[in-house]
Formats: C-alpha cells, sequence, structure tokens
C-alpha cells in the first residue's frame, strides 16, 4: 500500500466519522493499521473515534502508538492531554498540555520573524 493510498483510507475514515458513521471509521482505520501499523495519522484518527465515543482506555492506547511515531506532533500530545483529562490524571494532563504548547513555541521559532 503505498503513501496515497493509506491517507485516501485515513480520509475516507475520517468522513465517516464526522458525519456519525463511528463504527464504519473505527472498522477501516483498524484494517488499514493492520496493514500499515506505523501509519501516524491513523493512529491519531483512531485516538480521536475513541475518545469521542467514550473508549478512553483503547483511545490513550491509539494515541501512545502515534507518540511513538511521533512524539514530536502537538496534535497527539493534545489528544493525550485530553485523554488523560477525562480520566482524571491532572499531572499527566498537565505535562502533555505543556509538551504541546513547547512543541506551538518552537513551530513559532521556526516562522520567519515579521517584516518591518
Amino acid at each position: 500500500m503505498n503513501k496515497k493510498q493509506i491517507q485516501e483510507k485515513v480520509e475516507d475514515a475520517i468522513l465517516d466519522f464526522s458525519i456519525g458513521e463511528d463504527e464504519s471509521a473505527e472498522r477501516k482505520l483498524r484494517e488499514l493499521l493492520d496493514k500499515a501499523p506505523d501509519c501516524y495519522d491513523g493512529w491519531l484518527a483512531l485516538t480521536e473515534v475513541q475518545l469521542a465515543c467514550g473508549a478512553l482506555d483503547e483511545a490513550l492506547a491509539a494515541a501512545e502508538n502515534a507518540l511513538a511515531i511521533n512524539p514530536e506532533d502537538i496534535h497527539v500530545h493534545t489528544s493525550l492531554s485530553r485523554i488523560w483529562v477525562e480520566k482524571g490524571d491532572k499531572d499527566q494532563a498537565e505535562h502533555h498540555g505543556a509538551q504541546a504548547r513547547i512543541l506551538g513555541w518552537k513551530d513559532e521559532l521556526k516562522k520567519d520573524p515579521p517584516q518591518s
């Protein structure tokens, strides 16, 4: 499966999720991840589907897989912070929230300064 096919499958699952077809979205993402277990976007999308469905342990597992693939992405840390808030772990929620802010600041610093 090439990158374009993988991205199309992720987008198809996200479309299902956006129209309320949560089970279909989850099924499609799991099928994709069975074939492409290193697909960051697939794990992140699965995280969001499971979080929206209230499956916190499953969302956490998916987010941890995404984090292992791309620990420098703001989105996964934001998702992890939201999961830990829902699970009632303030320390973990704050840790991942802080990681997301730090990564956001790093992105800002990489941008060209405004021209005067």
